[in-house]
């Protein structure tokens, strides 16, 4: 199987395994008890939050372990505006969050939060002068993600961080497909709150971070002497171990960003040469150095996964089911894409495990199954 999904999930690491397994095995006392056996557990996960410190760029008691970015996001926005002033009840998203970031959204307006939405422009980035004029002195907090999920667009967070403060508002940032691919620093990064997730860089799943400000005002949403009172419940010590020791496997992050560029790019001009109409979204901004977002002409993206799947070739579809069936990916309808376009859509990330070899023969195989069905697609096209 050649692997191209791995901006859902990404492959455990064999060295990430190994550093969990002798926590499940040996230390798996509670590392609230004060017992020899709790007190060897509480250190293990002081190392473990040490280095993710370290290589995130962070303070030890800036970080809050959680079971994912989804809860990282949800315990953010939720527990930095109900510490926010009387007069700052107003929370800007971008209209392009990820689909459960955005549920939380509409959540939040329907409990009576004001909810404003930031535009993207055509190419997927941001409308920064639209964002300027929705970041005012009533906003408590703005949420952005520092890349897409879907396209792979890097979001201008330095930017929209300077708006926050100068509005005196927060900025919580899901970075949840960034760290592990791009060069990565909290101190200098200009957020409150950032929020990130194991399993996008070859950790465990059911395991991330949110790395919190020290000094910001914070309510917690789940109430226990945990994580210095900021969120209850056991920690879950080996998948904590796993997430820091992929995070010392990133090594040369900018090295291994130039490699998965140079594979992207060469998936996408080859395909682009043997099949004329294949689209390729945001191809010319700056983006994830692995994600690959297009469409052969209008093809379903049913189609197109299937002869994938023929192929033994993992990717994923950029439309969400709902139970009217399938819709368009609410990302491309936000950059005005027509939805028969966004139905076709297909998303390729490439990750750590891919190689030169996977993309050359995706080049080989694929254009003969599907080149058929495009010549019949233009002949009965009205």
């Amino acid at each position: 199987m050649i692997y191209l999904d791995h901006n859902a999930t990404t492959p455990p690491a064999p060295a990430v395994i190994a550093a969990m397994l002798p926590v499940l095995s040996n230390l798996w006392a509670n590392s609230s008890s004060q017992h020899g056996p709790g007190q060897e557990a509480k250190r293990a996960l002081g190392t473990a939050r040490a280095t993710v410190a370290r290589v995130l760029g962070c303070k030890p008691v800036e970080v809050i372990f959680t079971s994912g970015a989804t809860e990282s996001n949800h315990m953010a926005v939720r527990g930095l505006l109900a510490m926010a002033a009387p007069g700052r009840r107003r929370v800007v998203f971008s209209s392009v969050e990820h689909a459960g970031h955005l549920r939380l959204a509409r959540a939040l307006a329907d409990s009576g939060v004001q909810v404003d939405f930031m535009p993207v422009l055509a190419n997927g980035t941001l409308d920064l002068p639209a964002a300027k004029a929705l970041i005012g002195p009533d906003v408590a907090l703005v949420s952005l993600m520092a890349a897409n999920n879907e396209t792979g667009v890097l979001m201008p967070v330095n930017e929209v961080a300077a708006l926050t403060q100068a509005a005196g508002a927060l900025l919580h940032v899901d970075a949840t497909q960034f760290i592990g691919k791009l060069p990565f620093n909290f101190s200098s990064l200009g957020a409150d709150a950032v929020s990130l997730s194991a399993h996008k860089l070859q950790g465990p799943k059911g395991v991330g971070a949110l790395l919190l400000r020290q000094g910001i005002p914070f309510a917690p949403q789940t109430l226990g002497s945990q994580e210095r009172g900021r969120r209850g419940g056991t920690e879950n010590l080996a998948g904590i171990v796993g997430l820091a020791a992929a995070l010392e496997l990133l090594g040369d992050i900018g090295l291994e960003a130039a490699r998965l560029t140079m594979l992207r790019d060469t998936l996408e001009s080859g395909l682009a040469r043997a099949l004329p109409d294949t689209h390729i979204w945001c191809q010319n901004v700056a983006r994830l150095p692995g994600t690959s977002y297009l469409r052969f002409g209008q093809l379903s993206v049913d189609v197109v996964l299937q002869r994938l799947e023929r192929l033994g070739v993992a990717a994923s579809s950029g439309a969400a089911c709902s139970s009217g069936g399938s819709e368009p990916s609410h990302v491309l309808t936000a950059m005005g894409v027509p939805a028969e376009e966004a139905l076709a859509a297909v998303r390729l990330s490439l990750g750590r495990t891919s190689t030169l070899e996977d993309v050359s023969y995706l080049l080989n195989a694929l254009p003969p199954l599907l080149a058929p069905l495009l010549h019949e697609e233009i002949l009965t096209a009205p």
